[in-house]
């Protein structure tokens, strides 16, 4: 049984932070790491001492994790970047809170000695000879310990301390992965061998100058050697257990919004009839208003989690290739609910959260191509805009005239100029994507204006069924990417002020061209009323692009493999980077490194002198067999990453990429990752260094063929769009939400009500239809049929998940099971 861990974080804002420039402010950033490696870094916010982030972070992390930090950090052009303080949770403290940790934070100081990360291979024997009773410990290796020099690593040896006796290795210089290979042996007195007390091995960095550094440690204690006389194996490195201090709030405060979610992942079979009765209740429903298993589910679903199970079901059936009829099936059922089309899809039901999650996961490529030259030229223009007269602030724009200051109006007529010119852009661009849209996408709105046009026949109702379609792609799509460039990943970092308002005015502008300019005039923002001209002038435009996007044949759906969210074709990620020249002789590092533009898909990895080249180099993403990190001591460059891969005759290559940024650098990391992450022949094991000048930088080890000095990490991913499909993990995801809410739905579709009851209604539905003979109470109710199967179902991976788990705790003890 497998076992996904998922960890979901969100950096909102921080306050009263201590002020560390000359000016009296800060300009922080926040790193966050999982166990000590880096896996995002926030925008900085220049100038602030009580920031807002927003950002937020979903972590794929297949082998789990020990702990998350927070390191709140001062940006400085010059010289050294200061650190502010930091916040840890690990991971039983966030498990503890049922609904994850949602609050504010005291920063605390950062204390080098409790910045330990790796761990330590050992073996330790107690031995009572005739002759004599000693401790040996074999202290073997040790990876991924952190770098506490200039170099980018350490010079590490290792102490055993048992009582008053104590023995060192020897160091090994400039390593973060030493071998040892050593044999520690403590002769005690016969006294000593009392079962209290603890065997401690601590590794330091020596240093020539100053004090040694710590780098961790390891207790074991005496009592474990009593009963089991051989211990091996690799234990992790603990900090010295220093109380973290928050100093009294003095250091600031962070508001963190975390949730952990853990769940063993059963083998596909156990899940298959969970699957049956989700498919059933799209392709063979009969009518809709019966109950189903996704009526049931959405009854138990509470509005905290709609989102997540709306986006969990759209990648389950977008793995059945039913994406369309399940979308079809919910919004059927929403639009023959609704009597009032101004009130259609406005709540945020499972139908509208499945719509909007499927345009994510189907539709993020596309929304890419049409949105990101326009937001990239609206962020490199930072123009001052502004219509609201409330807010126009004269001291913030440049000098627009050489007659003298900048007046109102000027400022006004030169907004609208310039908001005018950004949103035609973009609607002229929406309305000329037809062809660029996928087809997926386009039936699923052919359908849903299928099903509002029969339900609001009515002339006086001839927009309903454009409003339906807009009212998604326009609003829910389109205006939050350009709002937002940042959650859409259309952008690295988030908006300036200046750039963030012309944003939100195009937004604006844009929702009401998706509702097709009937609410204009009717709000308090009358001061929008100068692009009000260009919006109506784009309602004909819109229908027209809306009228086109519909008209595709529905079968062409079925020769897509909707399997795969995104297409073999299409790039996934796609950008410069520096690729490392490793024909040729030796070059400086700074020079090794050439500029290239690389394209992903889900079948290659290529890349080319600039993205108009006609020549590429390729490399098969199926011969990829791990995607990681690189040490910056390698080559003294920062942010390089490695893809090895291995050719059919077992042949292992390595090409090294640097990215500009953390953040860039962890987005390609996930990206190959998850194109790669079903291969069959990925490595467990990796060098983090480069093999230079004869030998491994990392372990510094001679041969180039030597197996890896530390593990892979190429399971672990940024969660986002284009996450591959995994239905095992999405179908547990449902089952945890219908086993919440089984009691529930017990109580609403299976309890029957009292026998004086059951016989009025039954006379009232036999008043109603006098020949029919198969009416009963259960009439009143939807069938108990569909919801036994479906309880049933819930209780049997129930039932799965026990028996799993007891025999995962009997083998941890130890139990020999039968087969």
């Amino acid at each position: 049984m497998a076992r996904n861990t998922s960890l979901y974080f969100r950096i909102v804002e921080g306050r009263n932070l201590p002020a560390k420039d000359v000016s009296g402010t800060s300009d922080p950033y926040c790193i966050v790491k999982v166990d000590n490696e880096v896996v995002a870094r926030t925008a900085t916010v220049w100038k602030n001492l009580n920031p807002f982030w927003g950002e937020e972070y979903t972590l794929h992390l297949p082998m789990g994790f020990h702990s998350l930090s927070f390191h709140v950090i001062d940006e400085d052009t010059i010289g050294h970047d200061d650190v502010i303080g930091k916040i840890t949770l690990s991971k039983d403290a966030i498990r503890s809170q049922a609904k994850g940790v949602d609050s504010w934070l005291n920063l605390t100081r950062v204390d080098p000695d409790e910045e330990v990360q790796g761990e330590i291979h050992l073996s330790l024997e107690l031995l009572k000879d005739t002759d004599k009773i000693s401790l040996r410990c074999q202290v073997i290796e040790a990876r991924d310990l952190a770098p506490r020099d200039i170099s980018g690593t350490s010079d590490p040896f290792a102490r055993v301390i048992f009582n008053n006796h104590s023995a060192e290795t020897l160091i090994i210089k400039k390593t973060r992965f030493p071998h040892w290979g050593e044999t520690l042996e403590l002769e005690l007195d016969p006294e000593e061998l009392s079962e209290e007390g603890n065997v401690t091995v601590e590794v330091w960095d020596w240093d020539m100058v100053g004090k040694n550094d710590f780098l961790g440690k390891v207790e074991i204690p005496s009592a474990c050697l009593h009963k089991t006389p051989l211990l091996e194996g690799w234990f992790r490195l603990l900090p010295l257990g220093n109380n973290d201090v928050d100093a009294g709030g003095k250091l600031g405060a962070l508001r963190l919004k975390v949730r952990l979610v853990e769940d063993r992942i059963l083998p596909s079979v156990y899940y298959q009839p969970l699957i049956d009765l989700l498919v059933e209740s799209v392709i063979s429903p009969a009518e809709v208003e019966d109950s189903s298993a996704l009526t049931m589910l959405e009854d138990v679903t509470t509005v905290e989690s709609r989102q997540d199970v709306a986006m969990t079901l759209v990648k389950i059936y977008l793995g059945q290739g039913l994406v369309v009829p399940f979308l079809d099936y919910l919004n059927t059922r929403e639009v023959n609910h609704t009597t009032d089309p101004n009130t259609l899809f406005r709540s945020n039901s499972l139908a509208s959260k499945a719509m909007e999650q499927f345009m994510k996961a189907v539709g993020m490529l596309y929304l890419h191509e049409v949105l990101k030259p326009i937001i990239n030229r609206i962020f490199d223009e930072k123009k001052y805009i502004e219509l609201d007269p409330c807010k126009i602030d004269l001291n913030r724009t440049r000098r627009i005239s050489f007659k003298g200051a900048v007046s109102e109006a000027e400022v006004r007529d030169s907004s609208v100029e310039m908001l005018q010119s950004y949103l035609t852009s973009i609607i002229e661009s929406i309305v000329g994507s037809v062809d660029q849209c996928p087809a997926v996408m386009r039936v699923a709105f052919k359908q849903l204006h299928k099903r509002v046009e029969e339900q609001f026949a009515e002339p006086e109702n001839e927009d309903v069924k454009y409003l339906a379609i807009s009212g998604f792609f326009f609003l829910r799509f389109f205006a939050p990417a350009i709002l937002t460039p940042k959650l859409f990943q259309l952008r690295d970092q988030h908006a300036d002020t200046r750039t963030s308002r012309t944003l939100l005015l195009l937004a604006k502008a844009l929702q009401s061209v998706g509702n097709l300019g009937l609410q204009l005039g009717h709000g308090k923002e009358q001061w929008m009323a100068p692009l009000h001209p260009i919006i109506l002038r784009s309602v004909a435009s819109v229908k027209d692009f809306l009228d086109k996007l519909i008209d595709i044949d529905h079968d062409i759906v079925s020769e897509v493999p909707q399997r795969a969210v995104f297409m073999p074709s299409v790039a996934v990620k796609e950008g410069y980077l520096h690729k490392h020249k490793a024909e040729g002789p030796q070059l400086l590092s700074r020079f090794a490194f050439k500029k290239r533009y690389f394209w992903l898909t889900s079948e290659t990895l290529s890349y080319a002198k600039t993205p108009d080249w006609q020549v590429r180099s390729s490399i098969p993403v199926q011969c990829v067999c791990a995607v990681e990190r690189v040490d910056e001591n390698a080559f003294q460059q920062q942010n390089v990453m490695q893809v090895i891969t291995q050719d059919n005759d077992g042949q292992t290559n390595t090409m090294y990429m640097q990215c500009k940024n953390v953040n860039e650098l962890n987005q390609w990391l996930s990206a190959i990752r998850k194109v790669s992450i079903y291969n069959e022949r990925m490595l467990p094991s990796f060098h983090p260094g480069a093999h230079r000048s004869g030998k491994w930088t990392c372990c510094l080890q001679a041969d180039r063929a030597v197996t890896g000095c530390s593990r892979t990490h190429s399971a672990v991913t940024l969660g986002d769009w284009s996450d591959p499909l995994d239905p095992d993990v999405e179908t547990q995801t449902i089952y945890k939400q219908l086993f919440q809410g089984r009691d529930k739905l017990r109580k609403k579709y299976l309890e029957l009500p009292d026998a004086d009851e059951t016989l009025r209604d039954k006379e009232k539905i036999s008043d109603i239809h006098p020949d029919g003979a198969e009416c009963d109470a259960q009439r009143l109710k939807p069938g108990p049929s569909v919801t036994a199967r479906l309880l049933a179902v819930v209780d049997d991976l129930e039932r799965a998940h026990d028996t799993f788990q007891r025999r995962e705790k009997q083998e941890a003890a130890g139990v020999i099971l039968n087969p």
